[in-house]
């Protein structure tokens, strides 16, 4: 018993009394005494030097290394050669006991480990995105993981660039995260096409089953799910939004990304709606700077005409320029999201891009807790904003109704 004494001779903070008044369960059979509180082979690890018990059910136990487990059996077997009898069918129960405990000791370790969430968001140095990603690591605080503790949050912000966008993809599809969440489609389109095997929790995504992201809202298939942000009928209240604020618009621009379905889809419904409007509808590209400026500016050389911003990751980029725009020369806007307003578009109406990725944090527990994303169903959005900018609207000349004043979430003054 040497080695096994030289050790406890390390333990300087316990005494060698209280060490003596407890036995090992498993050389209990063998007829030899233990030193040790807890058994070198259990895998218990005391929280502190002056904790002599702990139950099998602490977090912080550990299990012990297989070569030091063996090197205390051997210990043990060696100590018959100094007059120390034990069995061999002893020694058998002992290797029995500790092959036993190493699978459940290695199971407890593995699910101590922080788990690793993938984020691809939107623009690093944006209020919006910073509110998003705030919004969702609340969320899953208060689920119990937290950032740095039990889970680490690995973000990327591809700020609406494909290519930056890809890159980071294939960033944290490499980094082997167990759940990766993707905001909008370029996002989410980017990430499927790296993996088909990690789980992805999408948000703010207008059109997920004609995207071909899943296969159906109810029954998603495949390895995504999440959370659309609205259905292309709403497309059709945004030109309803602009004749109510500016009465006399009769052609409205639109801005658009035709590289995505759910850029083709909600032009589509502004076209379907404009004519029963009396509103004419130009689509407007925004790959460009100098070829978007050169078109407004066409635009707007003939009166009575307005702007529509439709939702996606290129527009939130330029969304500036569009407010630049727009009040250069001087025209009404309506556009998908309150970060429009807030920068001088009129007025916006759309789902809440926070509530959304607070919502995506229960997604994300679920995942984490061992569900699937196919057994997820696609959520609708819970919570839109309606969202009026009285100050451009005073510098266009325009006065807000009072029935859709009275229904804003927000005025900004």
């Amino acid at each position: 018993m040497l080695r096994l004494a030289e050790r406890l001779q390390n333990l300087s903070l316990l005494k060698w009394s209280a060490l003596r008044k407890a036995e090992c369960p498993l050389l209990a059979l063998s007829g030899h005494s233990c030193l040790r509180r807890t058994c070198l082979l259990s895998g218990a690890k005391r929280t502190s030097s002056f904790a002599l018990q702990m139950s099998a059910y602490d977090p912080k136990r550990t299990s012990i290394a297989p070569s030091e487990a063996l090197d205390f059996i051997v210990t043990m077997a060696r100590s018959s050669a100094s007059g120390v009898a034990m069995r061999r069918r002893d020694v058998i129960t002992l290797l029995g006991g500790a092959a036993a405990a190493w699978p459940f000791a290695a199971r407890a370790q593995q699910s101590d480990r922080a788990r690793r969430i993938g984020a691809l968001i939107g623009i690093e140095d944006d209020a919006t995105s910073k509110a998003m990603h705030e919004a969702f690591r609340q969320g899953l605080e208060q689920l119990g993981w937290t950032d740095g503790r039990n889970v680490r949050i690995d973000a990327r912000f591809g700020a609406g660039d494909p290519v930056r966008t890809r890159k980071y993809a294939a960033e944290l599809v490499a980094s082997s995260p167990d759940v990766i969440l993707a905001t909008g489609s370029l996002a989410t389109q980017l990430v499927l096409q790296e993996t088909h095997t990690v789980p992805i929790i999408f948000t703010i995504v207008p059109d997920p089953v004609g995207s071909g992201f899943v296969d159906s809202l109810s029954q998603p298939g495949g390895n995504a799910s999440g959370f659309m942000q609205f259905e292309y009928s709403l497309s059709g209240k945004w030109v309803e939004l602009l004749k109510q604020m500016a009465p006399n618009v009769t052609r409205a621009a639109v801005f658009w990304d035709p590289t995505i379905p759910a850029g083709i889809g909600q032009f589509a419904v502004i076209q379907s709606v404009a004519p029963s409007l009396g509103v004419d509808v130009r689509p407007i590209k925004l790959r460009d700077t100098s070829e978007t400026e050169r078109a407004i500016a066409a635009f707007a050389s003939q009166p009575n005409g307005g702007l529509i911003v439709t939702a996606s990751a290129l527009a939130v980029t330029h969304r500036e320029l569009i407010n630049t725009l727009a009040a250069k020369h001087k025209l009404p806007a309506v556009a998908p999201n309150r970060v429009y307003v807030t920068n001088g578009v009129l007025i916006s109406y759309g789902v809440d891009f926070a509530d959304q990725h607070r919502r995506a944090a229960a997604y994300v527990d679920r995942i984490l807790k061992g569900e699937k994303p196919t057994d997820l169903p696609v959520q609708a959005p819970t919570k839109y904003e309606l969202v009026i900018n009285l100050k451009t609207a005073k510098a266009l000349g325009l006065t807000v109704p009072p029935a859709l004043l009275a229904r804003a979430d927000e005025v900004i003054e």
